[in-house]
């Protein structure tokens, strides 16, 4: 038989167990010995399972109290040196990196951004002049050795070297991070040899990289690592993993590398197959990601088997492992608490803990073993189904794609002309003040949505309270001076879920639960069919909060790319076509709140860029449709209302003209992390519209002072016209509790007067 193998499994636990033992441990509810006893708990919990399964290359190093890269660099010693010296334990030292510090010593956190095309985020590495490397961490030895006093042996997962200092920010702007590759290494061959020594016979080392364009002096860089890496612990197998797309050009390099197996994605990259069965070398084995490890439909096994055979054909069963095409990490855990699901849709679905059991049958089929006959029958019959279901296709929705015309998607003017017809409407202070949208979640909020779910308060007593909520924000609004409001989104539990539970074609899952960052976890719904718009969404809330104040409020919306990107999508329609449908449903919104006499609305699409394709030579098209979708969600509105966007943590200097082409009115970015740099693209674009850099990074529980957030300020200010400049935070408030928020807006909008009166008096004195 091939052997079953998967390469990481969700950390979080089926009830989210780690996000709570963590928020405890921040709290000071929980000691560093319950985090860690907890954390110890859930990995026993994962390795049995899978080894229940019948998956014989189980992952260990794959679970992270918080993020991989992190990990990865605490084990290698990449510690900044404003961290040198903070708390007496690694946990310490981890957190603050990961949050930043506050008190007597503050203390801002490593930058964070996105892993690949997830929506996992992921500390960026940063690396000094006189950078140095040791063994400062023996976390992927003590985790394989906890296994095995388990009686289970099982494959470490390492972040390869080359992969790790393409993602490290360098001391340098455009610096060559390869030139640290020799200093590395010997960290490396160390942590192997300990591996081997430990009792491990075979180590997975990520390489996604390989996923990508890259130069050749990265495809050089990898002969060279692997050559040091394959000497250093000669009887450790070395799997090398890629993910998340094809190799296509790079894979030459990697079938020459001194491993012992290499891994393709399957799912995306299958056309990978037939060159590297044509190349590979003599003994080298091959792990097929033929499970989708990225989404969460059934596997078709007719199509899985098809690829396996042709693999064992040609290497025999001992050459050829069976796993998903990445970690699934990217995945819920278990299908087993969705009792509330739709039936039809959830036997076209499976989890990780279903996908466990199909990588353990898909190893096993044609061996005439019943119970796997039977699972392979049964998702035979499951996919037939989804195949032939009439909810599916929407005629009127077909109909509706096909009458869009290059007229639907252009507003009247450009950017300059709407701003004047604009300001002549809405009287505003020059470095206007607003926020991204959400506002704390209390539990309050959280209580009276699970209230209305079980029907222990009706819809009125409901909307009764979320009224309530809405005036007292837009009063906190009021009081502290912003200029353009929210209603703060209280009715809402996720940006997205929420559009998604009240748009046709989508499903919602109560336990569905995935991993962004650290304790963060957002529950993507998923798209089995097309997508319509039954009613408004937002327009009550929005006019609403409106009838509150003489000020702008926004009306709210996430962007059709972002809803799609954050979804599980369907495998059965071109992505650019199911982003349309989301697009004109989010149109009639957008006509609907104009109407509704909302003049300012916030269309967010922070995965822009995140969606892009790994490969160049699929990037122009999806740029073409992604931006066309939303500027059919935007076209919507007439030249009287102003459109922002939201994008955040993502680098835009390779999207530029996408962004510009996007046309919104005023366009909000992460920023605080970076001091500023981003900006520099915007300002070497020529990007002519209105731009607000976040001077509040939300993603730590630090409150910023106002000189701190002025600074920022005055930065932006050197690069982007102060006519063109807002004040606001990173991103959405939800996530933080109302302690920080209210200091760190005062602060904000002291900042943000600050600055405008410096530059008034210059630009004064200049007159």
């Amino acid at each position: 038989m091939s052997i079953a193998s998967i390469l990481g499994y969700p950390r979080i636990g089926r009830s989210r167990e780690l996000k709570r033992a963590l928020e405890s441990y921040w709290s000071g509810q929980f000691s560093a010995e319950q985090l860690l006893g907890e954390g110890a708990q859930l990995k026993a919990e994962r390795w049995r399972q899978q080894q229940q399964a019948g998956i014989e290359h189980i992952p260990s190093n794959d679970f992270s109290l918080y993020d991989h890269v992190l990990d990865a660099a605490l084990t290698v010693g990449v510690v900044p040196e404003r961290f040198a010296g903070i708390g007496s334990s690694g946990l310490e030292l981890m957190f603050a990196m990961a949050r930043g510090t506050q008190g007597a010593t503050e203390v801002a956190p490593l930058d964070m951004t996105k892993w690949f095309d997830t929506n996992y985020h992921y500390l960026v590495p940063e690396l000094a002049a006189e950078q140095t490397f040791h063994l400062a961490s023996r976390k992927p030895i003590d985790e394989f050795l906890e296994a095995k006093g388990l009686g289970i042996l099982t494959r470490p997962v390492i972040l390869g070297p080359v992969t790790f200092l393409q993602l490290a920010k360098g001391p340098e702007v455009g610096g060559h991070n390869l030139e640290f590759l020799d200093r590395l290494l010997p960290v490396y061959a160390e942590l192997l040899g300990e591996l081997s020594r430990a009792g491990a016979s075979w180590v997975q080392v990520d390489e996604p990289c390989l996923s990508q364009d890259v130069p050749v002096e990265v495809l050089e860089s990898l002969e060279h690592a692997y050559q040091v890496l394959s000497s250093a612990a000669p009887e450790l197998n070395i799997l090398l993993a890629s993910y998340f797309a094809g190799m296509g050009a790079n894979l030459a390099t990697a079938l020459g590398l001194p491993v012992e197996a290499i891994h393709l994605d399957l799912v995306r990259g299958a056309s990978d197959l037939n060159p590297a069965l044509a190349q590979i070398p003599e003994g080298m084995g091959l792990s097929l990601g033929v499970v989708d490890g990225h989404n969460v439909w059934r596997t078709d096994p007719d199509r899985a088997i098809g690829q396996i055979q042709r693999a064992v054909a040609q290497l025999g069963e001992e050459r050829v492992l069976v796993a998903p095409s990445c970690s699934l990490l990217h995945v819920p855990v278990s299908l087993a608490g969705e009792t509330d699901l739709d039936p039809e849709v959830r036997s076209w679905l499976a989890f990780a803990e279903e996908k466990l059991i199909e990588v353990s049958c898909l190893a096993r089929a044609g061996r005439g073993i019943d119970e796997v006959e039977a699972r392979l029958a049964e998702s035979r019959r499951a996919c037939a189904a989804r195949r032939g279901s009439s909810r599916v296709v929407n005629p009127s929705v077909r109909k509706r794609i096909s009458e869009i015309t290059p007229e639907l998607l252009s507003r009247p003017g450009d950017g300059p002309s709407r701003r004047l017809f604009w300001r002549r409407g809405v009287s505003l202070p020059p470095l206007p003040t607003t926020t991204i949208g959400s506002f704390p979640q209390v539990p309050e909020l959280r209580q009276a949505r699970a209230r209305l779910r079980r029907g222990q308060i009706d819809e009125a007593q409901y909307e009764h309270l979320m009224e309530n909520e809405i005036r007292r924000v837009i009063r906190f609004q009021e009081e502290i001076g912003l200029d353009v409001l929210v209603h703060g989104e209280p009715e809402r539990n996720d940006m997205v879920e929420y559009f998604a539970e009240q748009l046709g074609g989508f499903v919602t899952t109560r336990q569905g639960w995935v991993q962004s960052y650290g304790s963060r976890c957002a529950k993507p719904p998923i798209i089995f069919g097309d997508v319509f718009r039954p009613h408004p969404i937002t327009v009550r809330w929005a006019k609403f909060a409106q009838s509150l104040t003489e000020r702008p409020v926004k009306g709210m919306l996430t962007g059709p790319v972002t809803i799609l990107q954050w979804s599980f999508v369907r495998d059965d329609l071109e992505r650019s076509e199911t982003c349309a449908q989301i697009a004109l449903a989010l149109r009639d919104e957008v006509t609907d709140l104009e109407d509704a006499g909302i003049n300012v609305i916030q269309i967010d699409e922070p995965a822009l860029r995140e969606g892009l394709p790994l490969h160049r030579a699929g990037q122009p098209a999806y740029l073409r449709w992604s931006v066309d979708s939303f500027r059919l969600t935007a076209a919507g509105a007439g030249a009287q209302t102003q459109i922002h966007t939201h994008m955040c943590y993502s680098e835009f200097e390779d999207v530029m003209d996408a962004i510009a082409e996007l046309d919104a009115d005023v366009l909000f970015i992460e920023a605080a992390r970076s001091a500023m740099s981003l900006l520099q693209a915007f300002a070497d674009h020529g990007y002519a519209n209105e731009v607000g850099p976040g001077i509040y990074d939300i993603h730590s529980p630090l409150v910023p002072s106002v000189e701190e957030m002025a600074e920022r300020l005055r930065r932006a200010a050197e690069v982007i016209p102060a006519d063109r400049l807002w004040a606001n935070p990173d991103c959405g408030l939800k996530t933080r509790g109302w302690a920080e928020v209210e200091p760190s807006l005062r602060n904000m909008v002291g900042a943000a007067r600050l600055v405008a009166a410096e530059l008034a008096a210059v630009s004064s004195a200049r007159s």
